[in-house]
């Protein structure tokens, strides 16, 4: 019977530790030089918007970092991550966390083809529509953060990232 219950532990431990492994093994360096932020987002010039307090305070000890632009339009939040962090979760939840109503989301292509997580928000009489993806090096891109976060711990994704983040007037 200890060598069932020894071979059953070995056999898990098989199963396990390749997870653990590949968690350790992604320790990319966050001082290396991330790449530049866009210039420009769907045709539009960007331009630079600083973080309001609140947000460098919420980025702190981000891995990665981030910045804030304007296209004249629509407010658009950029991050670089650099490995796979739990500090990166939906747009929707910071939303909720701000007092806004959510609406539910919805994946939708752009003129590109690429998908995004849109879904609208309002407060106070005003609806807004947030649209939100996360790309690697290699052009993938991701609507959902936990199916990004598990393929980038796995290796199956390698970084750095690219998350953008897109609130404009509602179109409804």
């Amino acid at each position: 019977m200890n060598a069932v219950r020894w071979l059953l532990a070995t056999m898990v431990l098989a199963a396990v530790a390749p997870l653990f492994a590949a968690h350790q093994a992604d320790t990319r360096d966050i001082s290396a030089p991330l790449p530049d932020w866009p210039h420009e987002f769907e045709g539009r010039p960007l331009l630079p918007v600083a973080l309001t307090a609140g947000q460098k305070k919420f980025l702190g000890g981000f891995p990665g970092a981030a910045a804030r632009f304007s296209d004249g339009e629509r407010d658009i939040l950029v991050r670089w991550v650099t490995r796979p962090t739990r500090r990166l979760h939906p747009a929707e939840d910071c939303y909720r966390g701000w007092g806004f109503d959510v609406a539910a989301s919805k994946i939708r292509a752009d003129r590109d083809g690429r998908r995004w997580r849109c879904f609208e928000v309002a407060r106070d009489g005003v609806t807004r529509q947030v649209c939100e993806q996360i790309r690697d090096d290699e052009g993938t891109n991701y609507t959902d953060v936990s199916s990004w976060y598990w393929d980038a711990t796995l290796q199956r994704t390698r970084g750095p990232w690219l998350v953008v983040t897109v609130a404009s007037a509602a179109t409804s």
